[in-house]
């Protein structure tokens, strides 16, 4: 059996969200559903090129785990990346405007969907090879302990990366070392075209860590406030003793990527998961049943984050590509 998180309560769990908290994970939630269903139209429309992976269905997972971090903690993720960054603050318009390849992006146009990156928000990508950020999520904790700083790093993968050889490498140097960095794995139960019980001969991936003696916790990702709690104690462990697993079990609506037409699943699971899971309307009846708001108030949200993503996709229209010289810079740093 593999080794489980402390039961213990944490000093954290009696932080109980209040309205304005609840608020906030609703619209960052909306915003990210959105701002990607507004990437999807332009996609279609040509504007968008190359791959472009998109977000829908899974906003708890982000929202819940940025609630539970400092802005000196760090994220790293692979290709589905544009909900953490609109998470961690990043800028609608910048983001939406590398997605056009645009002199505006965050990346100066250069990196595109998959590939963006903040240093002043601690975002490091953004990785298109398929569990390629499991590593460096590791490395930027072994330079927190290095140093001598308390920050975590919050390392975000797949369902389909948890079986690359790499991944457990970082694991076992994780434990080994004993660094503050919580793997992430999104489980939204299909890789590309494939569901997780064709290509993993286990599928309950937070025991993923037993071998290395680092504990783990499945984790329903599509729900806001248990990702919140989740997070809190993982933090709290990652920060005291070590490397923590969290697997969010959530969902994506849309195919693996814009160019899938995600034939491989049935409407019917597509649909029942939109109607009875859905993190956004789930947190909304919360809401509401709690009177922490009305729904004029939840309407005068939604119309808030459409207008953010209408705005940002205009300045991604309006962006000038980057020029040719834009080749030659960003591709070498000086060591000091």
């Amino acid at each position: 059996m593999a080794p489980q998180p402390p039961k213990k309560k944490s000093k954290a769990d009696d932080v109980v969200p209040n309205s304005g908290d609840l608020l906030k994970y609703y619209r960052d939630m909306l915003l990210i559903r959105r701002f990607e269903e507004k990437a999807g139209q332009m996609y279609g429309m040509g504007l968008i090129g190359g791959f472009c992976h998109l977000y829908i269905g899974q906003e708890a997972v982000v929202v819940g785990m940025q609630s539970a971090i400092t802005p000196q903690d760090s994220v790293i993720t692979s290709y589905r990346d544009h909900g953490h960054m609109l998470a961690c603050g990043m800028d609608p318009g910048g983001v939406m405007a590398e997605l056009t390849g645009r002199i505006g992006g965050l990346s100066k146009g250069k990196g595109g969907s998959m590939h963006m990156f903040s240093k002043e928000k601690n975002f490091y990508g953004g990785h298109g090879i398929v569990g390629a950020q499991v590593p460096l999520g590791t490395g930027l904790a072994f330079a927190y302990k290095y140093r001598g700083l308390q920050n975590v790093s919050l390392t975000y993968m797949g369902d389909g990366a948890v079986n690359q050889g790499q991944v457990y490498e970082s694991f076992n140097m994780a434990q080994l070392w004993k660094l503050p960095v919580i793997f992430i794995i999104e489980n939204n139960r299909y890789g590309m075209g494939t569901s997780i019980e064709r290509a993993s001969s286990t599928t309950d991936f937070f025991h993923r860590g037993a071998a290395h003696g680092i504990p783990g916790e499945a984790v329903d990702g599509m729900d806001v406030l248990a990702v919140r709690e989740a997070g809190i104690r993982a933090v709290e462990h990652a920060r005291t003793k070590g490397p923590i697993i969290l697997e969010m079990q959530t969902y994506r609506y849309r195919g693996h990527s814009m160019s899938d037409p995600a034939k491989y699943r049935q409407k019917e699971e597509v649909e029942k998961m939109r109607t009875q899971r859905d993190p956004i309307e789930n947190l909304a009846k919360v809401i509401l049943e709690a009177k922490h708001a009305d729904e004029a108030k939840l309407k005068e949200i939604d119309r808030e984050v459409k207008d953010i993503a209408s705005r940002a996709a205009e300045f991604a229209q309006n962006s000038p590509e980057p020029p040719v010289e834009e080749l030659y810079t960003d591709v070498l740093v000086e060591a000091r």
